[in-house]
């Protein structure tokens, strides 16, 4: 089949992916409890032939919905429900009515795109052979509901392949970009506590100040990542914090370091833990002082399997034309738990841009912002290339 009526027929849902989305960010949810924006998915959805799931861990379901042409392949689908614990500065009529509280990565515009791709392959439910899964996800942001989606046994049996949409807000509005390889990095937080034996800043001598000794560490991080790392597979450390004093003439027993560490491969994620340790430890105890580093595991890098980024730019350019996809020449140092899904399934997460038509999108704001707002005309060729997605997999595979 040709996937050229799915433009229009995701166009014609426009308005009601707008209403959708308009819903869901005027009433966000944080972490992995999101039972008004789970209620209002199966509301929008509740027509169509779809079976639900729904695990004991979160509130988020997996929606399946069986071809007609027979058995074949499986494909998963998925987009995330949850906001960020932020106020919101957009003027919108339809702002967030929760205070601290805004989708501001996008999320809102992820779960009504999906919601289009499940009414857009619904109504082609005669043509599809195997099955497609809908999975709308809680907890993406920092609280790992992915993995917890899968433990709960959400997606077993594993799909055969599994795709994701990013809005973008700085970039060209409808342009749909990915690479193969490392897309998105690991994310580690990263904390060091320096322990010392303060006293008068008078008499440093009388002391073991760990303040010089956590500066002396900052700046050795930074020599780490250059000359320990090629730089064909970049190393981000990032000190954000430093915490240490009360007053201005008092040394301090303690100071505390805190920052992130990204890496895009496995590898050199677990080398730069093992050497971050080393240097602290190295650094503190030549002065007479201990360091104790502690590093909390985020989310792995996120690799797209090359087939599955091909079939993208295949779907792209046969929907929106020759110029529809853009290739990414580098990896994006942020993060995604959608790389839980592709640890264990051969897939791909694509980004598409929702400036606003027109607009200088390298001007607009980025994700994470209390002022990001998009372009709502881009979702229903979100919600097409989803749809697009699922449908040439099941035809074809990766082939």
């Amino acid at each position: 089949m040709t996937l050229e009526a799915l433009r229009g027929d995701a166009d014609a849902l426009g308005d009601k992916l707008t209403r959708l989305r308009r819903a869901i960010h005027a009433e966000p949810e944080l972490g992995l409890d999101t039972p008004r924006t789970r209620d209002k998915i199966r509301a929008a959805l509740a027509d169509l032939p779809l079976e639900w799931s729904e695990g004991p861990s979160t509130t988020g379901v997996v929606a399946l919905l069986r071809g007609r042409a027979g058995d074949g392949r499986s494909v998963l689908l998925r987009g995330d429900m949850d906001a960020l614990p932020m106020p919101e500065e957009t003027g919108l009529a339809f702002a967030s009515t929760t205070p601290g509280t805004m989708h501001a990565c996008g999320h809102d515009a992820h779960v009504a795109m999906l919601a289009g791709a499940a009414e857009l392959l619904c109504a082609r439910r005669d043509h599809l052979r195997g099955e497609v899964r809908f999975m709308f996800q809680p907890g993406e942001e920092g609280w790992h509901g992915a993995r917890y989606m899968l433990d709960d046994g959400l997606l077993d049996p594993l799909p055969d392949a599994a795709f994701a949409l990013h809005v973008m807000p700085n970039a060209p509005f409808g342009i749909l970009a990915g690479r193969a390889g490392a897309l998105l990095a690991a994310a580690d937080q990263l904390e060091i506590v320096v322990e010392g034996s303060g006293g008068h800043a008078s008499m440093p001598h009388q002391t073991r100040d760990p303040v010089p000794v956590a500066c002396e560490i900052v700046l050795a991080l930074q020599t780490l990542v250059t000359r320990q790392f090629d730089a064909h597979d970049p190393v981000v450390v990032t000190v954000t914090q430093l915490d240490a004093g009360t007053a201005h003439n008092v040394i301090p027993d303690r100071a505390v370091l805190r920052g992130t560490l990204r890496t895009l491969s496995p590898g050199h994620r677990e080398r730069l833990q093992e050497s971050v340790r080393l240097l602290a430890a190295g650094i503190a105890g030549a002065h007479g002082l201990t360091a104790e580093v502690r590093i909390e595991e985020g989310y792995p890098p996120t690799i797209c399997d090359p087939r599955a980024v091909a079939l993208g730019s295949q779907v792209a350019r046969e929907l929106f034309g020759p110029a529809a996809f853009l290739p990414l020449e580098a990896p994006i140092m942020g993060a995604e738990d959608f790389s839980y899904v592709l640890e264990k399934v051969p897939g791909a997460m694509f980004f598409i841009g929702v400036a606003a038509q027109g607009s200088d999108w390298a001007a607009c704001c980025g994700i994470h912002s209390t002022k990001m707002m998009l372009d709502e005309n881009a979702m229903p060729r979100g919600a097409a290339m989803l749809a697009g997605l699922a449908e040439r997999f099941l035809e074809r595979g990766f082939g």
